[in-house]
């Protein structure tokens, strides 16, 4: 993710406040190719048909994650504990009660 990160940032046009603002605003787009993606593997513009295939869906989710993962890596150098942190917190959440009555 450092990697992407860096990347990003010395090809960046516009950085600053602006550009973190518009990394994010980038989620959006991403979560739009997501819709797009589906709405064309399910055949659901009758005009257009089928566009897209499964497989399709799953690249534009994988594009999702990396480009969450990017702007998070945006806001913090410790990506990975941030997210290690915050995915155990939503896990028990979600899970901690089932657990224990397992």
């Amino acid at each position: 993710m450092d990697e992407l990160w860096a990347w990003l940032q010395a090809h960046s046009p516009i950085g600053g406040d602006q550009g973190l603002l518009l990394r994010m605003l980038k989620l959006s787009e991403e979560v739009g190719e997501v819709a797009q993606a589906v709405i064309g593997a399910t055949g659901q513009n009758p005009r257009k048909g089928v566009t897209h295939t499964w497989d399709d869906v799953q690249g534009e989710l994988c594009d999702v994650v990396i480009t969450a993962l990017v702007a998070l890596r945006t806001l913090t150098p410790d990506t990975r504990d941030v997210f290690t942190r915050h995915l155990a917190k939503v896990t028990e959440r979600s899970l901690g009660t089932a657990r224990s009555s397992s």
